[in-house]
C-alpha cells in the first residue's frame, strides 16, 4: 500500500556545508553501501592458508573490475594522465599494497576470524588513523580507503554494488558516503543534486560536483537515515539547506525559489559572450580557478577569458606515488590544447603541510598552515619541484601559459624559484625539446610579508596574483578552518582593503598587471570595491563568471573608484558590509547572498 508523505513523516530540514551551488528538486534516491553487515567468526589454524588465498582472490577480483572502469575512462579522457584515471589507479595500487596485504595475514594468524571480518578491521584501522590527522584533506582521503574496502568485500562475499552508471530517472541522490570510483561513473544526466552525510568542500565529490554543476549539499551526518526513497527531497546547495518531505507552503516557496535561481541564471548566461567592460570602456579580464581537466567546459561554457589558477597539486594528490614528467606533461597539455587562445596561469606545487604527498603520509606538523608547504618544499624537494617545471615548460608549446609560485615570503625564495627554472630551461633547450619562447612567470602574494615588499617583488616578475584566503587569514591571524574564531575572518576588514591597495599600487607603478584567485575574487559584493583598487584580472570559480561580469558591466570605472574612496575612510567590516550590501541590493533586482 503507497502512504502518503505526510502520513509517513512530517517535514524535515537539515543544514549541511554549502558545496555545489543550486537548487535541485526531486525524488530520493538513497544510496548507500551494501547494507549486509561484516560478518565476524572464528577459524581454524587449518584455514589459515584458505581464508588468505580467499582474500588474494578477491584483491585481484577487484583489479579486474577497477580494470574495466579504467579503461572507460581511459577512452573518455583520451588522454592516459587526466586526474580520474590517476584517482581510479591509486586504487589499484592500494589493492595490490604490500603493507595492506601483510597486515591482513597477521591478523589472520592473530585473531583466527575469517578474511572478511580481518580485512575489515585492517581497513578501519587505517581509517582511523587518517581520522586523527590534523589535516582536512587526509580526513576526507578515507574514503579512498573506504571505497578499496568495499571492493574487497564485493569480492569476497558476491555482493553487487547499486547501480548508479545508468539511471532510469531524474533523482536527488542521497547517501551517507560517495566514493570516488562511484562519483566518477554516475549517470551525472539523471542525478539532479546530492545529499550527503560527511563530505566537506575539499573532498572528491563536492569538486566533481562543482565541475558537473550539480546543486549539493554535504556534511549533513543523518540525511541517509531520515530520507527515504521515493520521498520529495529540496537540496539548496547556495545556502547548505536540504529539505525532507516538504509541506506544500515549503514546496512552493522553493519551487519559486529554483524559478527564480533558473531565471536568473539564463538572464546571467546572456553575459559570458560579453566583455567585462564597465559603462566608460575600462575592460577587464575575467577567468577561471580550476582543478581538475574536467572543468574545462564549464570555463568555455561560463564566458571565462582564460584560467586564472590551475592547482596543479590535485595531480599529486589523487595518486599514490608521485607522478612523473610524462603524466604531468599530459594533463598539463591537455588543458592548454582544449583552452586555445586562452591563457593558463599553472601554480607550482603547493603540497605539504596539510596538503601531504605521496611517500610522505606519515608526516605530520603542528602548525602546518604555517609549515613547510608550497614554495618552502618545492626548494628543498628539488627533484620534485624540477620534474614539475621540465613538465610545465613542455606542456608551453601547445598554448598560452603562465607559471606562478605560490606562498613566496621574500626576494630570496623567488631569486632560488627562477634560477631553477632557469636551469631547467637550459637543461631542454640542450635536449632540444620544444617550448614556448616566453613564458610569463608570477607569484602569489598570500603572506602579508610579500604584500610589504611587493614594490621590490614587482620588479622581479610579470605579474601578480592575490590569494586572498591565506592572505586574509594570515593578516587577522584566523585560522578560517576554526569554528570558534572563523566569525572574524572579514574581507572587509579595513585591514585587508588597505594592504590590497598597497599590492595593487605597487604592481602598478612597477609595470605589471594584478589578478586575483582567491574567493574575494568571485564574492558580489567585492567586485566592485576591486575593481574602483584597479585589480586588471578577476579568477574565480567558472559559474560565478556571468555574475561579475554583469556587475562589471553596471557601473563605470569612475563610480567604483568613487565607492573604495567612501569605504577606506570607514572603520570597521560591519560599516563597509553594510553599506556594499545595500548599494548592490537598490542597484539589483535580487538580494546577495541569499
Amino acid at each position: 500500500m503507497k502512504h502518503k508523505q505526510e502520513e509517513r513523516c512530517p517535514q524535515q530540514i537539515v543544514e549541511g556545508i554549502a558545496a555545489s551551488s543550486g537548487i535541485a528538486i526531486g525524488p530520493a534516491l538513497v544510496f548507500g553501501s551494501n547494507g549486509s553487515a561484516v560478518p565476524q567468526y572464528d577459524i581454524g589454524e587449518h584455514d589459515l592458508e584458505a581464508e588468505m588465498q580467499r582474500f588474494l582472490a578477491s584483491v585481484e577480483s577487484a583489479v579486474a573490475a577497477l580494470d574495466k572502469i579504467l579503461e572507460v575512462q581511459k577512452k573518455d579522457q583520451e588522454v592516459d594522465g587526466g586526474q580520474r584515471v590517476a584517482m581510479l589507479e591509486s586504487h589499484r595500487l592500494m589493492l595490490r599494497d604490500p603493507d595492506l596485504h601483510d597486515r591482513v595475514q597477521e591478523l589472520l594468524a592473530e585473531k583466527m576470524q575469517n578474511a572478511e571480518w580481518i580485512l575489515h578491521t585492517s581497513i578501519q584501522e587505517m581509517v582511523e588513523k587518517l581520522g586523527r590527522s590534523t589535516s582536512e584533506y587526509l580526513r576526507e582521503r578515507a574514503s579512498d580507503l573506504q571505497d578499496v574496502e568495499r571492493q574487497l568485500l564485493n569480492a569476497l562475499m558476491g555482493w553487487q554494488m547499486p547501480d548508479l552508471v545508468n539511471l532510469d530517472s531524474d533523482y536527488i541522490l542521497v547517501c551517507d558516503d560517495l566514493l570516488p570510483s562511484q562519483a566518477i561513473t554516475m549517470d551525472k544526466r539523471h542525478v539532479l543534486g546530492l545529499a550527503m552525510d560527511h563530505g566537506g568542500k575539499t573532498s572528491h565529490t563536492a569538486i566533481l560536483t562543482r565541475a558537473f554543476e550539480i546543486p549539493s549539499v554535504l556534511g549533513l551526518r543523518s540525511i541517509s537515515a531520515i530520507a527515504q526513497n521515493g520521498d520529495t527531497v529540496i537540496v539548496d546547495g547556495s545556502s547548505g539547506t536540504v529539505v525532507v518531505r516538504p509541506d506544500a507552503v515549503t514546496l512552493q516557496h522553493y519551487r519559486q525559489k529554483q524559478k527564480a535561481w533558473q531565471k536568473r541564471e539564463v538572464r546571467l548566461m546572456r553575459y559570458t559572450q560579453l566583455p567585462a567592460e564597465t559603462r566608460d570602456g575600462k575592460l577587464i579580464q575575467l577567468k577561471a580557478n580550476m582543478e581538475i581537466p574536467e572543468e574545462v567546459d564549464s570555463v568555455l561554457t561560463h564566458g571565462a577569458d582564460g584560467v586564472g589558477l590551475y592547482r596543479s597539486e590535485f595531480l599529486f594528490l589523487q595518486s599514490a606515488t608521485m607522478p612523473d614528467e610524462q603524466m604531468q606533461y599530459e594533463v598539463y597539455s591537455r588543458v592548454l590544447d582544449d583552452l586555445p587562445g586562452k591563457s593558463v596561469t599553472i601554480r607550482t606545487l603547493d603540497l605539504g603541510g596539510d596538503k601531504l604527498f605521496p611517500g610522505n603520509m606519515d608526516y605530520h606538523e603542528k602548525n602546518p598552515i604555517l609549515g613547510w608547504r608550497a614554495i618552502r618544499f618545492c626548494l628543498s624537494e628539488t627533484d620534485v619541484f624540477r620534474t614539475q617545471l621540465r613538465a610545465l615548460l613542455r606542456a608551453s608549446a601547445h598554448g598560452k601559459l603562465r607559471i606562478m609560485f605560490p606562498m613566496v615570503s621574500g626576494l630570496e625564495e623567488l631569486n632560488q624559484a627562477l634560477e631553477l627554472l632557469r636551469e631547467v630551461r637550459e637543461e631542454l633547450l640542450r635536449e632540444a625539446v620544444p617550448m614556448a619562447a616566453n613564458i610569463p612567470v608570477g607569484v602569489m602574494i598570500e603572506i602579508p610579508a610579500a604584500a610589504m615588499i611587493s614594490d621590490i617583488l614587482a620588479r622581479k616578475v610579470d605579474f601578480f596574483s592575490i590569494g586572498t584566503n591565506d592572505l586574509i587569514q594570515y593578516t587577522l591571524a584566523v585560522d578560517r578552518g576554526n569554528e570558534r574564531v572563523a566569525y572574524l575572518y572579514e574581507p572587509f576588514h579595513p585591514a585587508v582593503l588597505r594592504m590590497l591597495t598597497v599590492i595593487i599600487r605597487n604592481a602598478h607603478l612597477n609595470g605589471i598587471p594584478v589578478a586575483m584567485c582567491g574567493e574575494m575574487a568571485g564574492d558580489p559584493l567585492a567586485s566592485l570595491i576591486l575593481l574602483g583598487m584597479g585589480l586588471d584580472e578577476f579568477s574565480m570559480g567558472a559559474a560565478a563568471i556571468p555574475e561579475i561580469k554583469h556587475i562589471i558591466r553596471s557601473f563605470t570605472l569612475l563610480e567604483a573608484e568613487e565607492l573604495v574612496g567612501t569605504v577606506m575612510e570607514m572603520k570597521t567590516h560591519d560599516e563597509i558590509y553594510q553599506y556594499i550590501s545595500q548599494l548592490m541590493e537598490k542597484r539589483f533586482d535580487f538580494t546577495f547572498g541569499t
